[in-house]
């Protein structure tokens, strides 16, 4: 099934948790620590209270809303960030966390060193992934592995999804560490 495909089936949860986990993967270029999102990530468990949700954005935004620093990547993840919905409906996490997945595609393309053939993410996420370069497969095989732990385990799949999103948090953040290296462009602070 294509990532667009999953996205269309996911429920309200799976949704929230798509498009965090694509926010927590970008956290590296806002300026984050690892555990910043943590307290929004609580929120989509079993007994949570709905509320939450909203709240805990807000205190991240708090901490990481800056305007970047004009680099395209920097400014997809804020804008990731900002977009994300106060109220965790269906409807709005479900435009929040696919605009999330074209966004996280677009930053892991614009970061990669290797040219990836597709015109745009679009197709990407339509499942055609002849010529794709390898940081772009990798984040596509990690939206997809959320949206079907999922949908496939429910509130108990937020432990696996939390994982791979560390799992490509760590990856950014090395792309990130070497790029400002190699180009003297500055990440923000960790």
């Amino acid at each position: 099934m294509s990532l667009v495909e999953l996205i269309a089936q996911a429920d309200e949860r799976g949704l929230a948790a798509s498009g965090l986990a694509c926010l927590d993967r970008c956290v590296p270029l806002l300026g984050g620590d690892d555990e910043i999102l943590r307290p929004v990530w609580a929120s989509l468990g079993d007994g949570a209270d709905p509320g939450e949700w909203g709240e805990r954005l807000e205190q991240v935004r708090a901490k990481l809303d800056a305007v970047g620093d004009g680099d395209e990547a920097v400014v997809l993840a804020h804008r990731m960030l900002r977009a994300a919905p106060a109220e965790r409906s269906a409807a709005a996490v479900r435009v929040w966390a696919d605009a999330c997945s074209v966004a996280a595609l677009q930053i892991h393309r614009l970061l990669d060193t290797a040219e990836d053939e597709a015109s745009s993410v679009d197709s990407r996420r339509e499942g055609r992934t002849e010529g794709m370069s390898p940081l772009v497969a990798a984040e596509l095989r990690r939206q997809i592995t959320v949206l079907e732990v999922l949908a496939g385990h429910g509130p108990a799949g937020l432990r696996r999804a939390l994982e791979v999103s560390v799992e490509g948090r760590r990856v950014l953040r090395a792309v990130v560490s070497r790029r400002s290296r190699r180009r003297g462009w500055r990440s923000p602070p960790a």
